[in-house]
């Protein structure tokens, strides 16, 4: 019997060894959905069942040797799968049904997983509350009154409850790493151009989003980072290398951390939030690392402004082809694009000249440490009815996504950052820490995370949807 927590490569390995097939798998992952998704509604557009169970026994009848065998996987909902609706959160798209997988899609299937149906995602993946109009809200495991996150928020659900084991997301402005601190589950955005995205429209400027994977545990991660990270020959700016600095054994004795806290307080911080993460930041201590606490390295407010200019830019351009139905898309998406389109070429320009800037601070800043470190979020997950909170303690927030502004130092200049569980509040809500490397350290961060998550293994603590 498969339970919520067993991890891919344990289940896997009982696939390979013909302890397990695909067919029994499946019918106890579609049983274990169906009694906990209508609680949570994170998986969306579930596939037939007899269709699932099909494509199963035909697995059990093939080859046992590719890396995903047999491994059931939900898609978020931004992905176009083929025969699967795909809606990215929007009404203007509820009926949508791609003839074709997108390129990650079809690396997955390659790769053996069966793909069950998708994870809910807000509405063109903006904002960090996973809510639309085509499906509903997604809840907190932990607290159903309570958001998950996003915008891979349906993603970190399913992985929180056992309904997943691994599953893939996107991050632009934490997308992968909120979700996993909110749902006590590992979140990577890798190095910009380590995953390929989907080779169609602009290929060379927008170099902000990301795809990356999420899991229960680094091992699991790392598993799924290595099928997603496929190269792409249409991609200009890709890459298949990693970066290897130092090699960690039992302890992390050779590591420097950076703990960054609240950026000297430039970054406002809920009450309870930075004594959460320095409790885990002390297990790093303990394990061996050494911990320092630099000044801040650059302006934030600069920083956030660059990044205000880069997204909107990017996402106005996205949005376009939408926004004459400005009545069927959410005020946020709306205000991204009027934002994006009043920017000029130098108004770009300056800002990537601040990007670049950074992306020099930050290097140098990496070549003494292994990696800088900052909580995944600025506030606790927020009740589900409010849209995105508008103000931190005393300090308001001007935009929707400023609440967030601790997301941008990776996000902006395209560094590797996994989030990893710090642990609960006295409420038994989870927070998250997000380690962020050098440009190509990916597997040296899992390595460092694998250590934590040996010591700690917070994904233990299930949810109360999980033990009612």
């Amino acid at each position: 019997m498969i339970g919520p927590s067993d991890s891919a490569i344990s289940v896997l390995n009982k696939l390979k060894r013909g302890r397990i097939s695909a067919t029994e798998l499946m019918i106890q992952t579609l049983d274990w959905i169906d009694g906990i998704n209508p609680t949570v509604n994170a998986l969306v557009a579930m596939r037939d069942a007899d269709e699932l169970l099909a494509e199963a026994q035909v697995a059990d009848q093939g080859s046992k040797t590719r890396s995903l065998h047999g491994l059931p996987i939900a898609i978020k909902d931004l992905v176009n799968v083929a025969g699967i609706r795909s809606t990215q959160g929007s009404k203007l798209f509820a009926n949508h049904v791609p003839t074709e997988d997108d390129a990650m899609v079809a690396r997955l299937r390659a790769a053996g997983a069966i793909v069950v149906g998708k994870t809910n995602t807000p509405e063109f993946g903006l904002g960090s509350h996973t809510f639309n109009e085509v499906y509903g809200v997604t809840k907190n495991p932990y607290d159903h009154s309570v958001t998950c996150g996003g915008s891979s928020g349906g993603a970190a659900v399913a992985l929180a409850t056992g309904m997943l084991m691994i599953a893939d997301g996107s991050d632009m402005m934490g997308s992968l790493r909120n979700p996993a601190g909110w749902n006590n589950v590992y979140g990577l955005r890798p190095s910009w151009g380590l995953i390929p995205s989907q080779p169609d429209g602009d290929t060379f400027l927008h170099q902000l989003a990301t795809l990356g994977p999420m899991a229960r545990n680094p091992d699991d991660l790392s598993l799924l980072l290595d099928v997603m990270a496929a190269p792409d020959q249409y991609q200009p700016h890709g890459s298949t290398q990693y970066f290897h600095p130092t090699g960690i054994d039992e302890t992390l004795e050779n590591i420097r951390l950076a703990w960054l806290e609240d950026w000297g307080g430039q970054l406002p911080m809920e009450d309870g939030i930075i004594a959460i993460c320095q409790q885990a930041m002390q297990t790093f201590e303990s394990l061996g690392a050494r911990i320092d606490r630099p000044p801040p390295p650059f302006n934030a407010e600069a920083m956030f402004q660059s990044w205000i200019a880069l997204r909107s830019w990017q996402v106005g351009v996205k949005l376009e082809p939408y926004i004459r139905s400005k009545n069927q898309i959410k005020a946020t998406a709306i205000w991204e694009f009027e934002n994006g389109q009043s920017l000029s070429a130098f108004n770009v320009h300056a800002a990537s000249c601040v990007r670049s800037d950074w992306f020099r601070t930050a290097t140098e800043l990496l070549d003494e440490y292994d990696a800088f470190v900052l909580p995944t979020a600025q506030v606790w997950p927020f009740e589900t009815t409010i849209e995105y909170p508008t103000q931190i303690g005393e300090t308001k927030m001007d935009t929707y996504h400023r609440w967030m502004q601790v997301m941008v130092p990776a996000s902006l200049a395209g560094l590797p950052a996994l989030a990893v569980p710090a642990g609960f509040s006295v409420a038994g809500l989870p927070m998250g820490l997000q380690l962020v490397g050098r440009r190509g350290a990916d597997r040296h961060l899992i390595a460092i995370a694998s250590r934590y998550h040996a010591s700690t293994n917070w994904p233990e603590r299930q949810p109360p949807t999980i033990e009612e």
